[in-house]
């Protein structure tokens, strides 16, 4: 008996829909949800150039289905963009100006992820002595009062909002001076600039790292509290901004803050196996 034209379908349909089923079956829930996804991401310049990104975003976007699109600059900049609604999630370094934020309703979710240090670097000469001061706050005073070349990032990026703050410790208002210059740049050029001309600069620890083999400038001074240096991530609010990718902000969010997360920032390090950045988000 020949099959029926009915039979012919059902018998074809079998062998076409068993392969997409197996393949559905191996893809994460999450991943189909997401895939060909894509947010921003408005980041402080120390995560693009330390290459922070460009180690766990692959990571996140096997795990989710969802690209990464970072705009790296200051973290004043990245919150400026945020609140405009231009990008979904915001990924910087100035707590105080993020929970700020966060209280005007602009952003929702913040949370820690991890933390780094501000070192102060400068020439091997070390014109106004301070190698080895164990306060952040009495090395910038010695640096005015010998009126030594400082280069200040001058962007109101989380570097430079926590410089301004040692500045204030210190009692000093250096913006006018001569011997104070303002580079208006990200801190991989800020550094290149300070040490085209021999001078002070505060920078990250995780960019220090990244960079430091193609500088002569040395670390002069780390270890002070005041140069501590919290990151933390927070997504726009969608009830303002009605086009923000909210859920999928808060997969990079969750992911980021997840043991996954937590442990893929924690593996990031630099070729002589120094920790750039150490995670802290809070346990859920």
């Amino acid at each position: 008996m020949l099959p029926t034209t009915t039979n012919v379908h059902k018998f074809i349909g079998k062998f076409i829909m068993a392969p997409v089923i197996a393949l559905a079956l191996t893809i994460p829930a999450s991943q189909m949800a997401f895939a060909d996804a894509s947010i921003r991401c408005a980041s402080t310049t120390s995560t693009q150039n330390s290459g922070l990104f460009d180690y766990i975003l692959p990571i996140f976007q096997k795990k989710s289905g969802i690209k990464v699109d970072v705009v790296a600059v200051g973290t004043g900049a990245a919150i400026e963009i945020g609140k405009r609604g231009d990008i979904d999630v915001v990924f910087v370094h100035a707590k105080d100006e993020e929970m700020k934020a966060v209280q005007e309703g602009l952003f929702v979710n913040r949370r820690d992820v991890m933390y780094n240090d501000f070192v102060l670097v400068g020439s091997p000469q070390d014109p106004a002595g301070v190698k080895g001061m164990k306060s952040a706050v009495a090395a910038l005073k010695n640096i005015a009062q010998k009126e030594t070349p400082f280069v200040s990032r001058g962007d109101k990026s989380g570097t430079h909002t926590k410089e301004l703050i040692i500045w204030k410790e210190a009692g000093i208002e250096p913006k006018g001076k001569g011997w104070y210059m303002e580079a208006g740049q990200g801190m991989e050029r800020t550094q290149r600039i300070a040490d085209e001309h021999r001078a002070y600069t505060l920078t990250d620890r995780g960019t220090w790292l990244a960079k430091k083999d193609k500088l002569e400038l040395q670390i002069l001074i780390e270890g002070d509290p005041i140069l501590f240096n919290q990151y933390g991530v927070m997504a726009v609010n969608p009830a303002i901004h009605k086009h923000a990718k909210h859920k999928e902000a808060m997969v990079f969010i969750q992911w980021l803050t997840s043991k996954e997360g937590q442990e893929s920032i924690a593996s990031f390090k630099d070729k002589n196996g120094n920790s750039l950045f150490i995670p802290n988000a809070p346990a859920p």
